[in-house]
């Protein structure tokens, strides 16, 4: 797969995922159920203004916000950006 954008927006308890398209969220939502067990995932959401799809990852004691912001940057497909607040 080739590498694809990756949009963070981190909002306290939980962080906003945004990627380019429904079939890259979905290859990204199986790559981390790999690395840890979602204890709450949003559904994917679509943009109906463009190909984007977004869904919300809840920070746990397991998986911290630093944890997930180390997590992402460890996937060598994924480019990171964050979103400002």
């Amino acid at each position: 797969m080739n590498r694809i954008c990756v949009w963070l927006r981190p909002l306290g308890r939980s962080c906003r995922v945004r990627v380019d398209s429904k079939k890259s969220a979905d290859w990204l939502l199986d790559r981390l159920s790999r690395s840890f067990a979602f204890k709450t995932c949003e559904p994917v959401s679509g943009d109906d203004r463009s190909s984007s799809c977004s869904f919300s990852i809840l920070y746990t004691s397991e998986m911290s916000r630093r944890a997930f912001d180390r997590l992402m940057a460890s996937i060598p497909e994924v480019e990171v950006m964050y979103d400002p607040a």
